[in-house]
């Protein structure tokens, strides 16, 4: 059988056409029509390669021999701090507009949806409906959330258990996806400190508390991926453990850290950016539990439109430094993706 290629962890934009009038008006999120920045608010990012685009996008995975990629949807669209309403609107026009790319190119994509845990009500009856008429099987949730009393909260919280709950009982695949770490935190944001520390932090975050109150163990049905590798949660294990030995009056009724490493329904993706961190994440979490994940296209992800950089860079330094087998390899590409999306070949 052909070794296929599929990428765990990418996005795609809508065409500036494709968005409707009310999310420029109400400024939740829209595209220039020169496509040069997307927007939202007063804030703007650059669109720093034309496949963000569905037709671009399809080219590049040709060119990189990528057989199949997993479109997450856009940490813009989490909606945290928006009214109910404009969330159900926002979210409907993610969630819809990524069932279309699924729709019109199964062969190539497999596409996720999202809601705003805070409105959970309203969750639960966005789940229903992208799983029976959209036939979406992949949750995309935020590391955190702002709950309606403006408090952050992780999404490993007993108040989302109702949605972990119609989530294993679909059998869903689930995406753990750091956002709005400068929301959080009050410090200016200098030299790109939210996408290169603190959202790695907020992954650590959702993590040790996912471990923590027992999800895995407690909704066995899904299978959670933690992005960008969990890179710092893997160094911060031992420290997690000598926290929970040294201070029980602190976890009582918390479950073991322990008891979720290689937990075989919790996964990683590759996004770590070099061998040694790569290293570290195999040989904490298991290479069965690791899978492919560019981030493409953004210039965070692995890209050759960055310096020394091009899609799956890390996974081929693993192998020729013997840090994974070929079969390994292979597994990460492929079966190890599909397991996590409850998929066969």
């Amino acid at each position: 059988m052909k070794n296929i290629k599929i990428n765990g962890h990418g996005h795609v934009l809508p065409e500036p056409n494709e968005i409707p009038k009310f999310m420029r008006d109400k400024k939740l999120f829209w595209i220039d029509e020169d496509k040069q920045f997307m927007r939202q608010g007063n804030w703007c990012r650059p669109i720093t390669d034309p496949s963000f685009f569905l037709n671009e996008k399809l080219e590049w995975m040709e060119k990189n021999g990528i057989d199949h990629e997993v479109v997450l949807t856009l940490s813009q669209l989490y909606c945290n701090g928006l009214s109910e309403k404009e969330t159900l609107d926002a979210v409907r026009f993610q969630n819809d507009f990524n069932a279309r790319i699924q729709s019109g190119n199964p062969d190539k994509f497999t596409t996720g949806f999202v809601v705003q845990p805070a409105y959970i009500e309203q969750s639960l009856r966005e789940i229903e409906r992208n799983v029976e008429e959209n036939n979406l099987r992949l949750l995309c949730l935020p590391t955190h959330f702002m709950n309606e009393e403006q408090q952050w909260v992780s999404v490993a919280d007993e108040s989302v258990f109702p949605l972990f709950e119609l989530a294993d009982k679909y059998k869903l695949a689930i995406e753990i996806h750091p956002y709005d770490g400068e929301k959080m935190v009050n410090i200016a944001d200098r030299y790109w400190r939210f996408h290169l520390v603190w959202m790695c932090a907020q992954t650590a975050d959702a993590y040790h508390l996912y471990t923590l109150l027992g999800i895995a163990q407690k909704f066995p049905n899904i299978r959670t991926c933690f992005a960008h590798a969990n890179m710092l949660g893997q160094a911060n294990f031992g420290r997690r453990l000598q926290g929970y030995d040294g201070r029980p009056d602190l976890f009582e009724g918390a479950m073991d850290p322990r008891e979720s490493n290689q937990h075989p329904n919790i996964y990683f993706d590759t996004l770590v950016h070099d061998v040694e961190t790569f290293r570290l994440l195999v040989n904490r979490s298991g290479a069965s539990q690791v899978l492919a994940g560019m981030d493409d296209p953004y210039p965070l992800g692995e890209m050759e439109s960055v310096p020394g950089s091009y899609p799956g860079k890390v996974i081929d330094e693993a192998l020729e430094q013997q840090i994974i087998t070929q079969n390994e390899f292979d597994s990460i590409w492929s079966d190890n993706v599909l397991r996590w999306l409850g998929k066969k070949r």
